[in-house]
């Protein structure tokens, strides 16, 4: 029988429902879809980074540029007693001067901010990291809720973000099971503390991303107004 999560499953102990503030644009499937990265991000800033053997959804390796404290760290921020904001910019973020003006002209309280090394996985294999992030840690409930968000760097067309809304049993239902593409310049926001995700990367390659922790908030509702995708038809 192949592998689907129970409820002994680690993420279903993470909370779901609380009173922090959410951007009404997820509220429906969890997940935004954007427009296309709108600068060119060169090659060099992604390759040339300081990378850490972190594994998170698949056989991954990641390089912080923004850390709880600035150093190169890829732990949760909770590891230092803070929430998953406030972040601190690395060294690496000196080699990726693009990336880091595009988190920051957002202009809303970021957190981890991180490039990606995915190697191919197929479905079977990819299900067996399924899972939901434990974003909201130390999070006070009168601030916003953490989401994140998504830049493909390389180009995997065939490969896609697998997405699965929760049962009853607060496990992955897959009559919600939706399918983002993963070509270069795809962007999207994904609640990822309320959704099961994980990637099936069908190229021969590594898959470079980057995913960025945002805190919810005004300034970030607007910013996804204007950066959406408009469906065609």
């Amino acid at each position: 029988m192949a592998f689907w999560p129970n409820s002994e499953h680690w993420s279903v102990s993470i909370p779901l429902h609380t009173p922090h503030w959410r951007v009404p644009a997820l509220a429906d499937t969890g997940v935004v879809e954007l427009h296309p990265m709108p600068v060119d991000v060169p090659a060099a800033e992604w390759e040339n980074l300081e990378y850490m053997d972190w594994k998170s959804g698949g056989d991954t390796n990641f390089a912080p540029l923004a850390s709880a404290d600035g150093q190169l760290d890829c732990r949760g921020f909770w590891d230092k007693g803070k929430t998953d904001k406030d972040a601190l910019w690395t060294s690496n973020a000196d080699v990726a001067p693009t990336l880091r003006d595009y988190v920051t002209a957002v202009g809303a309280n970021f957190g981890r901010v991180r490039i990606i090394k995915l190697e191919p996985q197929d479905r079977e294999a990819a299900i067996r990291s399924i899972h939901r992030d434990d974003n909201n840690r130390f999070n006070p409930d009168n601030e916003g809720w953490v989401v994140r968000t998504w830049v493909e760097l390389t180009d995997n067309p065939d490969s896609y973000m697998l997405v699965m809304d929760n049962d009853a049993e607060g496990l992955p239902d897959p009559a919600t099971e939706q399918r983002i593409p993963l070509g270069r310049g795809a962007r999207f926001v994904v609640d990822t503390q309320r959704l099961w995700h994980v990637v099936v990367h069908t190229g021969t390659a590594p898959r470079y991303a980057l995913i960025t922790s945002f805190e919810s908030s005004p300034t970030l509702d607007a910013w996804i107004e204007r950066e959406r995708r408009v469906p065609v038809g």
